[in-house]
């Protein structure tokens, strides 16, 4: 489906910052994909998303991190992508909903058996790069991607006001809606694609600005941290740091 058919949902407004901010919100962080930094990410978040080694990350690494993980007492979920490893998922591909049910069941399934080994659970499911932003407006793919919640029995994170929010209230799915403090947004509410000036915010000024601007609205219960950035540690502490501030506790929604 293109981003014209009219059957997709428009996109929500941009978040404001006037309004009263909330007790407590979860900071989660995208880890196992072979990056330096999940230790170090794993103590500053409250749950974190991993990859299940198709997009990036291979078995060593994503037990290596699941190992980290439960160290640190944090809540984790799975983090499945187009198996494209080459492009780092982040390649937007054609996918019937059938297809894209069937990549994260099997990619979900494969984390899982690693997570047990470390007695641990995983308690939600969040689809990485171009399938968690295809899913927001393709109505083919969030179709799959809740299909697939259904049968896993996961919570799901996306953007609020979207596509795939609106067929997971359809079908029962609980949704976690999210936020992105080191991404740029367009006026209409929407993610700026990687690319585009803006896309990608590097000012940890306007990281903690945004980090608050974003939980103050009340339209989010997560807000994520990309741990491929170089910066990705750096980020997390001035988001951190602002929420407190601001007075907001950090506290895993689903732990």
């Amino acid at each position: 489906m293109s981003d014209s058919d009219p059957r997709a949902t428009p996109t929500p407004a941009a978040p404001r910052g006037d309004d009263p901010a909330p007790a407590s919100i979860d900071l989660n962080a995208d880890l196992g994909e072979g990056c330096p930094n999940d230790r170090a990410l794993l103590r500053l978040v409250s749950s974190a998303s991993i990859s299940c080694g198709a997009h990036a990350g291979d078995e060593a690494t994503i037990r290596e991190t699941l190992h980290a993980a439960r160290e640190a007492r944090t809540v984790i979920g799975a983090h499945p992508g187009f198996a494209d490893r080459e492009g780092f998922g982040r390649r937007e591909r054609e996918a019937t909903a059938g297809e894209v049910e069937a990549l994260i069941v099997e990619q979900t399934e494969f984390l899982w058996e690693l997570a047990r080994e470390q007695g641990l659970d995983l308690r939600f499911l969040k689809p990485h790069g171009a399938l968690y932003n295809q899913a927001q407006r393709d109505h083919e793919v969030a179709r799959g991607v809740v299909a697939a919640a259904v049968r896993l029995g996961l919570p799901l994170l996306g953007q609020p006001g979207t596509r795939l929010a609106e067929i997971a209230r359809e079908r029962g799915v609980a949704y976690i809606p999210e936020g992105f403090p080191d991404r740029g947004y367009r006026d209409d509410g929407s993610l700026a694609p990687r690319g585009e000036p803006g896309a990608i915010l590097d000012d940890p000024a306007e990281i903690a600005i945004q980090a608050v601007r974003l939980a103050a609205s009340g339209r989010v219960r997560t807000l994520c941290i990309h741990g491929d950035e170089p910066g990705a540690v750096a980020n997390a502490e001035v988001v951190r740091e602002s929420l407190e501030r601001a007075g907001i506790e950090i506290r895993g929604i689903t732990g």
